[in-house]
């Protein structure tokens, strides 16, 4: 690639991680539009076109693409993730989408506006959290100064990227544990944008933060119960498995496939 002209290299002196590289990149681009693909991302050859085509909307800020693990048939874990993914993109993305505003761009592929990223590039690098420069969180970071700025965010179903999953328990969840942080930081800037969108959206924030709190609160109450008067807290128990077998069938019908009932495997690790 950096052989063929229509290609312009930046090798920056040292690792100064993603963020920086990419605003580096952004400065020394022409372009109406960016894209941004992670180094082990394999895009479909549809991808930009559709994006583009999104984009042509003035107040379409950024859309991503829909997201799949590259490799799925490592282990169990790879394809519980690439059902993760799906979710994550086909019901919370393509929900928010419906009311203009995706709260997280994801960074193995989205294509952003340059005029907008332009005005936002000095907000974008200065954030600093517990008085160090901010080094996680970039994509939902971004996303805000998105939407803040009054850009909507889009998602586009149909532009395809595979993308490489953690194959071992212990990366993966130190890799939500980042991602998780970022979604809780984040969101207290996102808290003053909900008033100027959607009602649906404030209502996926709230559950988005508080499920998976009420989640540990119920199971530690649990085992707080069996260890303390030597009960099992059968009802809660019963409660937590209906609601994700329900969750499951109603994703397996969508997506008519009945791998989706395998997902319920994925509660032990949420």
């Amino acid at each position: 690639f950096a052989r063929d002209p229509r290609f312009n290299i930046l090798l920056l002196p040292q690792n100064v991680g993603k963020r920086k590289a990419q605003i580096a990149a952004i400065r020394r681009s022409a372009g109406d539009m960016v894209l941004n693909v992670d180094s082990d991302t394999i895009l479909a050859s549809d991808v930009i076109r559709k994006l583009v085509s999104k984009m042509q909307d003035a107040a379409v800020g950024a859309a991503m693409g829909q997201l799949t693990a590259r490799n799925r048939n490592d282990s169990c874990l790879t394809r519980l993730i690439d059902m993760e993914y799906w979710l994550a993109c086909n019901e919370e993305r393509a929900a928010q989408a419906r009311f203009g505003a995706v709260m997280c761009c994801c960074g193995p592929c989205v294509m952003y506006r340059r005029s907008a990223l332009a005005s936002l590039l000095d907000q974008y690098e200065s954030q600093y959290f517990r008085g160090k420069p901010s080094d996680f969180g970039e994509d939902r970071h971004l996303t805000i100064l998105m939407l803040k700025a009054g850009f909507r965010t889009e998602y586009v179903p149909s532009a395809i990227a595979a993308t490489v999953v953690p194959n071992k328990l212990g990366p993966y969840l130190r890799q939500q544990l980042r991602w998780a942080r970022s979604t809780f930081r984040d969101t207290l800037l996102g808290l003053r944008l909900l008033p100027n969108l959607n009602r649906f959206l404030t209502l996926d924030v709230v559950g988005q933060n508080l499920g998976p709190l009420l989640l540990a609160l119920s199971v530690l109450t649990g085992l707080a119960q069996l260890a303390l008067t030597g009960t099992a807290p059968w009802l809660a128990a019963l409660m937590i498995v209906a609601m994700t077998m329900i969750r499951c069938s109603v994703v397996a019908l969508r997506a008519r496939q009945l791998r989706f009932l395998g997902f319920s495997l994925h509660t032990f690790i949420n």
